[in-house]
């Protein structure tokens, strides 16, 4: 099996609730469809809405050369090949979110080509099923009473709150939360490395009292680790990265730091499904724990996360989606995750999902009429 031809697709899908995704009120991402010789066609999803979504189209297009007339079984090399011949291992992050839609195309065609799902070319499910956390858009404290009742009615346990902007009013957002779950729901905040060490002492230490936190994600930037650290050796609640896991070696140097209990990453983080699940293991191996993130990604990604969820080791509930939120997407059936926390094991071949071509066409025109999909302090007032 032959690659022979690679196309890329800027596609805009919008979210139900305007403040979604941070407010950004849908998401962009970038599809690779890889066709090879045997007839077989592969499809990925790039990380278009944490970058430049026409910066990551032009990496892919740039990267064609080392995918067209390679074997999709030799993604190794390719991936070799990507991030070391040029210069495209010294733009990490954007790199891999780019290779990742790549990587998973060539994952479905060789699941294709042998009739497997992915999750048993990456070595086998650990689990029978992934659980997933409900997403919370910031807002009026009947705001969230009303968005966490919701979740509860579709059995959600783990409950996500963007934090970090306004303690105030965060707090009364927390005390709605807390009111509405009883004493059983967990509950985790993202701050998005908004605080300084001292703001997230104070009040990780007090919200954490009240209000039982799980885990905090990402409190100070995360350039200096000891300054994670530090939070974690004087607060209660476990402490979670995300932003600064962009590599392989970012990844170690947390964990070699002990700077966190939670490690809070996807496959487009590091580049591969691969990366994702040997990582996971090297966290595991530390007694750590780890979430997979969300990026606003479509059914596409979703899946290819899926798979590698199953095999991760380490791997705890309440891992991150945003499927509820899409008012649509790219693929002819909806995902489990669409209405509810639990997604089993995909056993059809390949990453198990059919893309609609048509919706792909009319997303992609969409994106063409309206650019990029923004937050809003990037939108012109």
């Amino acid at each position: 099996m032959i690659v022979t031809g690679l196309e890329t697709f800027i596609v805009n899908v919008p979210f139900t609730d305007p403040m979604a995704g941070s407010g950004r009120g849908g998401t962009t991402q970038v599809l690779v469809k890889l066709t090879s010789d045997n007839g077989l066609v592969g499809w990925g999803e790039s990380a278009g809405q944490l970058s430049n979504a026409t910066a990551v189209e032009g990496m892919i297009r740039h990267a064609a050369p080392l995918v067209i007339g390679r074997d999709p079984w030799d993604k190794e090399a390719i991936a070799a090949s990507f991030f070391r011949r040029g210069t495209a291992h010294r733009w990490t992050q954007h790199a891999n979110f780019a290779y990742i839609g790549i990587d998973h195309a060539l994952w479905d065609l060789c699941g294709k080509d042998c009739s497997k799902p992915v999750y048993q070319l990456l070595g086998g499910a650990l689990r029978d099923e992934v659980d997933h956390c409900y997403l919370l858009n910031p807002g009026t404290p009947k705001s969230i009473e009303r968005q966490a009742k919701k979740a509860l009615k579709r059995g959600y346990g783990v409950f996500y709150l963007p934090c970090g902007r306004d303690e105030i009013k965060e707090q009364r957002m927390l005390e709605a939360l807390r009111s509405t779950l009883g004493p059983e729901g967990r509950i985790r905040i993202d701050v998005n490395e908004r605080w300084a060490v001292n703001d997230a002492i104070r009040f990780l230490v007090a919200w954490d009292r009240e209000f039982g936190i799980e885990i905090c994600e990402a409190p100070v930037p995360h350039d200096r680790p000891e300054a994670t650290k530090e939070i974690r050796q004087r607060v209660p609640c476990a402490i979670g990265v995300n932003e600064c896991l962009d590599s392989e070696t970012q990844v170690l140097e947390l964990l070699r730091a002990r700077s966190a209990d939670v490690y809070c990453f996807a496959p487009y983080w590091v580049g591969t499904l691969r990366r994702f699940v040997t990582l996971s293991h090297l966290v595991a191996l530390e007694g750590l724990h780890v979430v997979k993130h969300t990026s606003g990604e479509l059914g596409l990604s979703a899946a290819a996360g899926q798979h590698a969820a199953l095999c991760a080791p380490g791997l705890i509930d309440g891992n991150q989606q945003q499927a509820v939120d899409l008012a649509d997407d790219i693929l002819t059936e909806p995902i489990p995750i669409t209405s509810g926390p639990k997604w089993g094991r995909i056993e059809k071949p390949g990453l198990g999902v059919e893309v609609d071509e048509e919706k792909v066409a009319r997303f992609h025109e969409a994106f063409e009429r309206d650019g990029q999909y923004l937050m809003p302090e990037f939108r012109r007032q």
